[in-house]
C-alpha cells in the first residue's frame, strides 16, 4: 500500500506545480523513499547484516543523487 501510495503522491506533485527543478526533487526524493522500501522488504535485507544493508542503500543514494545532479546542471545549463 505504500508503494502504491507514493507512486499516486508522485503523479499528483507532478500534476500541482510547473516548477521543474521543485517537480525533480521531489520525484527523486519519493523514488528515494520507495527503493529504500523494495530493497529491504521485497529483497530481504532488513534481516541481513547492517554492512549490506548500508551498502545498498548507499548505492541507491548514489544513483538518485546522480539523477538530480544531472537534472540540475541541465537545468542550469537551459
Amino acid at each position: 500500500m505504500v508503494l502504491i501510495a507514493l507512486a499516486l503522491a508522485t503523479m499528483a506533485i507532478v500534476g500541482v506545480t510547473s516548477n521543474a527543478a521543485l517537480i525533480d526533487g521531489a520525484v527523486l526524493a519519493i523514488a528515494a523513499i520507495k527503493g529504500r522500501r523494495i530493497l529491504l522488504d521485497y529483497l530481504g535485507l532488513r534481516s541481513a547484516p547492517a554492512l549490506w544493508r548500508g551498502l545498498v542503500t548507499a548505492w541507491l543514494m548514489l544513483i538518485v543523487g546522480l539523477a538530480w545532479a544531472v537534472s540540475t546542471v541541465s537545468a542550469l545549463l537551459s
